[in-house]
């Protein structure tokens, strides 16, 4: 499947089952996941990155992103197995 054929290029979000993903989303998660894990990243960043995270996370499992692929790193995967 292509990008566009999951959301066309007019469309900017898709409902699947009840849950709104917005185009991004997974990116999102990508750069939040990186601030999450950096032991440098200031508190204010860190704290919007997480909250950024558990905001995405209903999209990000509706699309089954946990599914088929594993966060590699311990101390963020247990912080999503924990929400």
């Amino acid at each position: 499947m292509r990008a566009e054929q999951m959301l066309p290029d007019h469309a900017d979000r898709i409902d699947a089952g009840g849950t709104t993903i917005r185009k991004g989303t997974v990116g999102a998660f990508l750069v939040n996941a990186r601030v999450l894990t950096d032991p440098d990243a200031a508190p204010a960043d860190r704290a919007r990155a997480e909250a950024d995270a558990i905001d995405a996370l209903p999209a990000l499992r509706t699309l089954g992103l946990f599914d088929v692929m594993e966060v590699r790193d311990p101390a963020l995967r247990a912080w999503l197995d924990a929400r």
